[in-house]
């Protein structure tokens, strides 16, 4: 059975997203030790702390036959012993050369499934990728413009990590679609990218209506598209026409998929992942947790004034609570919220454009931006027509 995507638009989608997996976790226990053996009981101490039993839960049912395969190729392996902390700094061109080689299949992939011209192109000083489909901008999308903030922990990702993230959208969407270089870490510190995604949207107001121009991103970029538009507010840009956030979101790694969703793809909880704190973030070496320029969550006011929000995730996304927490927040401030979660789906799924969760992903993505892009500018000459006052 195929997972349509999984609307959650309330806080008790939290709730309701923990009793399942308990559930799960219990019924799966009972399997996996015998009918005739004594079943270990789960238990919440005084502390609220949940204490779970050897529990065995398998993929979603929920999830395509292709997204089950990709799991278990990807994740299965068998139980290896803990690494020993490396000797020396990790070698951080390395690791951007690894990630590249991993990302490049998914690029080419999405390039034969999604035509588009790439071009590198400096905007407001700023290194970009130019993406626009083969068959032509659509009619609709010629006065509109798509920036992607690329995923990567704010220390890779800027080459073919942003081509898997800009390539389908743009050759789905028919629309450009501009990948941003933002600098990242060990070389520089917050708030060096979202200054730079600022110059970057600075010039492309020079062409653009604000309200014609959508942000999106993947894990650290679905972190920079909030960063970015409390950098707007703070400097006094307008705002965007909407935003995504993906796999990261305006809060910190927390919650219950902080400890959960990694042991549900065979690996161990980041250590102090529910603390809240960027301690060992080099990006965010020096800043604080509590600055709303880091975490817009910290400041309902300023939340007051974000754009229509797309949140994605899949439910084994170890940052799905961040998510959860931030369209609560958001939708409490009044905004339009929308948050889609597919069901045994692991961070950043979507890179594999061959999922049929994938190419949902990419529907949802295009129609969200496709209604909100402009739709400001609508209401208002609406309103203006009808008072028979001309739009400013």
């Amino acid at each position: 059975m195929r997972n349509p995507d999984v609307l959650l638009e309330r806080t008790g989608s939290r709730r309701a997203w923990a009793l399942l997996l308990a559930a799960a976790a219990q019924a799966a226990s009972v399997s996996a030790w015998g009918a005739d053996a004594p079943v270990p009981q789960p238990l919440v101490d005084p502390q609220g702390a949940a204490h779970l039993p050897p529990a065995s839960v398998p993929v979603s049912r929920f999830m395509s036959p292709e997204a089950q395969a990709k799991f278990i190729g990807q994740f299965a392996h068998p139980a290896a012993p803990a690494a020993a902390a490396p000797a020396t700094p990790p070698d951080i061109a390395a690791i951007r050369a690894d990630d590249e080689r991993k990302n490049a299949p998914f690029v080419a992939r999405a390039a034969t499934l999604y035509p588009v011209r790439i071009e590198e192109r400096l905007i407001g000083g700023v290194r970009t990728q130019v993406v626009t489909p083969k068959a032509g901008v659509a009619p609709e999308n010629r006065d509109r413009v798509l920036i992607n903030l690329h995923g990567g922990g704010f220390l890779w990702g800027e080459g073919n990590g942003a081509r898997a993230e800009s390539i389908p959208i743009a050759g789905l969407g028919r629309i450009t679609v501009i990948a941003v270089a933002y600098r990242m870490a060990p070389e520089f510190r917050f708030p060096a990218a979202s200054e730079d995604v600022a110059a970057v949207y600075r010039e492309l107001l020079k062409d653009h209506r604000a309200e014609n121009i959508g942000i999106y991103g993947c894990s650290a970029g679905g972190i920079l598209a909030g960063e970015a538009v409390a950098w707007f507010a703070r400097t006094g840009l307008p705002m965007p026409g909407a935003i995504g956030t993906f796999c990261g979101s305006l809060a910190a790694l927390g919650g219950d998929s902080s400890h959960v969703a990694p042991l549900l793809v065979g690996e161990l909880p980041f250590p102090g992942a529910d603390s809240g704190s960027l301690s060992g973030q080099a990006y965010f070496e020096g800043a604080s947790a509590q600055d709303p320029l880091v975490l817009p969550i910290n400041s309902p006011q300023l939340l007051r004034t974000f754009p229509p929000t797309l949140l994605i995730a899949g439910s084994r996304d170890f940052m799905v609570s961040s998510l959860f927490a931030s369209q609560a927040a958001l939708a409490a401030a009044g905004v339009d919220a929308e948050l889609h979660v597919w069901d045994g789906m692991w961070h950043a799924f979507f890179f594999d454009p061959d999922l049929p969760e994938s190419q949902q992903v990419y529907r949802v993505v295009v129609s969200f931006f496709a209604h909100h892009l402009g739709e400001r500018r609508r209401a208002l000459r609406s309103t203006s027509t009808a008072s028979g006052r001309s739009p400013q």
